[in-house]
């Protein structure tokens, strides 16, 4: 028997819905740019020029959702990483574009660079339960005009994964696309192997991004997966109850599904989402929240009501530092989602509400997971798991430890062997210096860091990129 929750009634999901088309007939979204508006009105919906606002009525929304494809795969530049949608499991992405990283050898707090994300990735690369990378910081030592492309080609360098990023203007795409070509051999790979994908951010709340959308509607004809993830903020950028947050950003998800479509119907979409609440003491952004935790459930649940590939953040912490804080509330902003049937969990790797990166806490979080998987899996009630006739065989003070049966449950997957927790005895736990989950987590970062790269792109394809992002630096205006 499997374990699984259901947050939301049947009903409770209809109201969701209902309560979103409300959003977007009566109040609408906000576009900026003009490709999105003039889409909408040319299919019909009620465009307020002047205010950039279009009121998006029901039918528009249901032919949309129609479109949208059920299934595909999540591609990978080693296809032995490619990940059908929707799955049957939880896995997991890396959290990204964090502002800061925790120096691996001097333990500073700085801003990320490309080293960052050169070593994010490759102990990303390693983690087992791992099947979608994102650029985990934000690369400050290169140019602002061009830095998404350094993140998007150094992402794909250093993992050989499903690669996903964002763009954020127009004139990034052509260089993108010649990029990708580059990586996976030509236009018919980049379009059909769908190794990677764009994440997409609507503006809480109701409000869509004019240059950012622009340039995610022009790599439509690349047929580049968009996974699309609203993240308003209980109480600021969203309503301040959970119900209220959740059917804000299911306009938002319908809002975006409609434009993506429009422009390229059958275009594969994932439902996604990263909302948070507040400390309603300070103000201050929390993701790390039994509530984030809850909501993620819940909008995994209005992905399954849509029949759609499902997403959400989790793993999430706003701990200052890795330790006991972090690794809790990791744990009950991960389980909702995996309870819920989340096939992908954005979150490995930050802390600070994913704004620090910190290398050892990739590995804490992929045997976190390790822990939430098990605990999916449940109780196994199969034959030869019912073992009553041992129980009446040893009878009343015996001991099962000599039977075969305990021998080969020992050897099965009933019961999860930890990697990072130490399980010697105190003697031998003082003897070996006190090992912890983040001292075994940092040995693990140490072996990965000193091993050569995993799956390599060939010099010839390095030097395209680099000759690539040379004609972008002088030929994108700051």
């Amino acid at each position: 028997m499997k374990y699984h929750s259901q947050l939301l009634l049947e009903n409770e999901r209809a109201r969701v819905h209902a309560e979103s088309l409300r959003i977007l007939a009566e109040t609408g979204i906000l576009y900026h740019g003009e490709m999105a508006l003039k889409l909408l009105s040319r299919s019909g919906a009620k465009v307020d020029w002047e205010k950039k606002i279009a009121c998006i009525p029901k039918d528009l929304v249901q032919q949309s959702l129609k479109t949208a494809p059920r299934t595909f795969i999540l591609g990978a530049r080693n296809p032995v990483y490619d990940y059908p949608l929707p799955s049957t499991v939880s896995r997991y992405c890396l959290d990204g574009t964090a502002a800061f990283a925790l120096d691996f050898t001097t333990g500073d707090r700085r801003y990320g660079t490309r080293k960052d994300i050169e070593n994010g990735l490759r102990v990303f690369q390693q983690m087992d339960l791992g099947i979608m990378a994102w650029a985990p910081v934000s690369a400050t030592d290169t140019p602002a005009n061009i830095r998404p492309l350094h993140e998007f080609f150094g992402m794909a360098r250093f993992c050989s994964k499903h690669g996903q990023h964002e763009l954020h203007r127009v004139e990034q795409v052509p260089y993108l696309i010649e990029g990708l070509k580059a990586i996976l051999g030509s236009e018919d790979d980049v379009k059909k192997r769908h190794a990677f994908s764009l994440i997409y951010c609507p503006v809480a709340p109701l409000m869509h991004d004019g240059s950012m959308l622009d340039a995610y509607i022009a790599l439509g004809e690349m047929d580049l997966p968009v996974m699309i993830m609203p993240m308003p903020v209980t109480g600021t950028t969203g309503p301040a109850t959970l119900f209220s947050n959740i059917c804000v950003a299911n306009a938002e998800m319908l809002s975006s599904i409609v434009i993506f479509q429009l422009a390229h119907p059958g275009r594969p979409l994932i439902y996604s989402s990263a909302t948070g609440t507040i400390d309603f003491r300070n103000g201050a952004y929390l993701g790390g929240t039994p509530e984030m935790g809850l909501m993620s459930a819940a909008l995994t649940e209005m992905a399954h009501y849509y029949s759609l590939p499902s997403s959400s953040a989790g793993c999430t912490s706003d701990a200052r530092q890795p330790g006991a804080e972090a690794v809790m509330e990791k744990i009950f902003t991960t389980l909702p989602p995996v309870l819920a049937g989340s096939n992908v969990i954005v979150g490995f790797g930050e802390i600070e509400s994913d704004q620090l990166l910190v290398l050892e806490q990739i590995v804490v979080d992929n045997e976190i997971a390790h822990y939430c998987e098990r605990i999916a899996q449940g109780i196994n009630t199969a034959e030869g798991h019912v073992l009553t006739d041992d129980v009446i065989k040893i009878g009343p003070g015996g001991n099962f430890l000599a039977l075969r049966s305990t021998r080969s449950a020992a050897r099965s997957n009933e019961f999860y062997l930890a990697n990072l927790v130490d399980r010697h005895s105190r003697d031998a736990w003082l003897e070996l210096g006190k090992p912890s989950m983040y001292s075994n987590a940092r040995q693990k970062v140490i072996e990965i860091l000193d091993a050569p790269l995993v799956d390599p792109i060939p010099e010839q394809v390095i030097q395209k990129l680099d000759d690539i992002l040379a004609a972008a630096g002088k030929e994108i205006k700051d």
